[in-house]
């Protein structure tokens, strides 16, 4: 994408629909329109500068003109112009905040942060990356039903393309708090909005190895060579990142505001559904032993699956009414098999070992969940490499006479 002309009609797009949520994506920061001509004219090339400037307005006209659904234009614009911002960063160029950087919030085109720094800059577009991934990954999780039988179904091809870009959206947030927010002094941190504090960024990563933790249970489920120690294992480590994503969001401040509170919501909804399926699967291999505490604990597991699924069907409508208001889809993946087996197992087991039950004379607790060593890993993020127009930068800017150099103001004469 170059820095042609927008084929898109600014202002023309409308939300006419609440949206559903497969993948959950935050609410997504675009950049705003920022003066970088005047503070870097005459320490650059102009060139270098307008290519900056170019493809910027460009990134801006695209996400404002289609709402941030042109996904595939939209990254390869980022990706465009990272090598030329990365520039920008360097310390030997003396250029980190020189031009102060406006990003605003897609939604409602609030302007949420107008930072001077080069890094605040690099920061905001691989966040805005990981947001995209996550926003198609989401696409591919809704197909379009073309048949008229309004039954939609998604195929194994585009399920294993969700869980890539969740892979990469996750590394993405991670190289953001890992290797940028270090660069960061902190009077330029407190300028952030709260979605862009550590704790929350983390959460985001980890919750998206969470779902696609999630499509890999699903894909199992619908596998007849997984075995159920497989299914079980994939559902407590599902539990577990859902676990440490609510325990990073909850220690953040960002649960304070509309957004924080929704995302805690989701996290919420999938966390009970995680144990309900873990349980669930638990419960199906204990219930395989012989002795008649294998079968007690086994009910014990059945019930409080079939509880745990009776809470996540709360948490899901509390999810879809807290605002923003979202759709929730069409069961789907393994929840979609476990909503009718949970109940089903539950009554049946508790009733064919009810006298075992009696005999223990009181309900046991379920037992605890095994646990097991995470099996995805966030994709590592690489920085591209610099444009190659900064090292033409450096030898043409030294070798022009000073006096070719322009002015702060074209009017400024100087005075004796």
């Amino acid at each position: 994408m170059g820095c042609s002309a927008s084929m898109y009609a600014v202002g023309k797009r409308k939300k006419t629909s609440i949206p559903e949520v497969v993948v959950y994506v935050p609410s997504m920061r675009i950049p705003a329109q920022s003066d970088l001509q005047k503070p870097l004219r005459g320490l650059i090339l102009q060139d270098l500068v307008d290519r900056l400037a170019c493809l910027r307005n460009q990134i801006v006209l695209v996400a404002e003109d289609t709402g941030g659904s042109a996904v595939a234009e939209l990254r390869r614009a980022l990706e465009e112009y990272l090598p030329l911002l990365i520039g920008l960063t360097k310390k030997e160029h003396g250029l980190e905040g020189l031009v102060e950087f406006k990003w605003k919030n897609l939604e409602d085109g609030r302007l949420e942060n107008s930072v001077a720094n080069s890094w605040f800059e690099l920061l905001s577009v691989i966040h805005m990356i990981a947001m995209l991934n996550l926003s198609e990954a989401n696409s591919l999780m809704i197909p379009k039903d073309h048949s008229g039988s309004g039954i939609r179904v998604v195929s194994s091809d585009c399920k294993r393309d969700s869980v890539d870009l969740l892979l990469k959206a996750s590394g993405c947030l991670v190289f953001c708090v890992r290797e940028i927010m270090a660069h960061l002094p902190p009077d330029i941190k407190k300028k952030f909005s709260e979605d862009f504090q550590d704790g929350v960024l983390e959460a985001i990563s980890i919750q998206a190895l969470g779902q696609g933790t999630e499509i890999q249970l699903g894909l199992a489920v619908g596998s007849q060579k997984a075995s159920l120690s497989v299914k079980r294992r994939l559902a407590c480590e599902q539990l577990i990142y859902f676990g440490q994503a609510h325990h990073c969001l909850s220690e953040s401040s960002n649960t304070n505001n509309m957004h924080g509170k929704k995302h805690l919501c989701f996290i919420k909804w999938k966390f009970l559904e995680a144990k309900a399926a873990a349980y669930y699967y638990h419960g199906l291999i204990l219930d395989k032993g012989t002795e008649p505490a294998c079968h007690v604990t086994a009910v014990c597991c059945f019930l409080a699956a079939d509880g745990l699924l009776s809470e996540s069907k709360k948490a899901c409508l509390t999810f879809c009414l807290t605002a923003p208001v979202t759709r929730s889809p069409p069961l789907w993946g393994a929840m979609k098999h476990l909503h009718q087996k949970i109940p089903e197992v539950a009554a049946r087991k508790s009733q064919m070992y009810g006298y075992l039950l009696e005999e223990e004379k009181a309900l046991q607790a379920p037992p605890d969940l095994p646990d097991f060593q995470l099996s995805l890993a966030p994709d590592d993020y690489i920085l591209p490499e610099i444009d190659s127009a900064w090292d033409r930068n450096k030898w043409e800017i030294q070798s022009q006479p000073l006096k070719e150099h322009p002015k702060d103001s074209e009017d400024e004469t100087e005075t004796e």
